[in-house]
């Protein structure tokens, strides 16, 4: 994946320079989006998530890649287990979480993310790790970090679409 269809994301367009910076926002970034919603519990549809659990699955997202890269850096060419986003919005009780509590938890996976990026070189960020999503390839750090910065800009594009609001920037 280089480009998302939906939300327009271009891997391409983030360096390595451009993920602390990026990473180190989304907790901002999520506090003012969930700021703007009246019912941070409401699904809009029928199998879509509230912004709510979205909130969940980001801060989620920012963990496990965490432990990737950890596990990167130190195994070579390691296969990342999938992460269950799907099975975690149920055994985790997304949509039961405290929004200030899940706030403050996805600030904290984002900063930590980001200063772990900021400290990479450039040996570091072409480390390899099979990644199992859509199908299982050999992703470099750098992509790693790409993708999780699509996670970030393409939930808060769900967010918005689920409460109706504006995007946040």
């Amino acid at each position: 994946m280089d480009q998302c269809d939906e939300c327009g994301f271009d891997y391409a367009g983030v360096s390595a320079a451009d993920l602390p910076r990026l990473l180190a926002a989304a907790g901002e970034r999520y506090a003012t989006a969930l700021g703007g919603v009246a019912d941070l519990r409401r699904r809009p549809a029928e199998g879509v998530w509230s912004p709510l659990e979205y909130t969940c699955h980001v801060r989620d997202v920012l963990r496990v890649q965490t432990d990737r890269l950890v596990l990167a850096l130190t195994v070579d060419q390691p296969e990342f287990t999938p992460m269950g986003r799907d099975e975690r919005a149920v055994t985790d009780a997304y949509n039961e979480q405290d929004p200030p509590v899940v706030l403050a938890a996805l600030a904290t996976a984002a900063t930590d993310l980001a200063a772990r990026f900021s400290a990479l070189d450039q040996a570091d960020l072409a480390r390899t790790g099979v990644y199992p999503w859509p199908e299982p390839r050999a992703r470099t750090l750098l992509w790693l970090g790409q993708h999780t910065i699509h996670e970030t800009e393409h939930h808060l594009l769900d967010i918005t679409r689920a409460s109706g609001a504006a995007p946040a920037r």
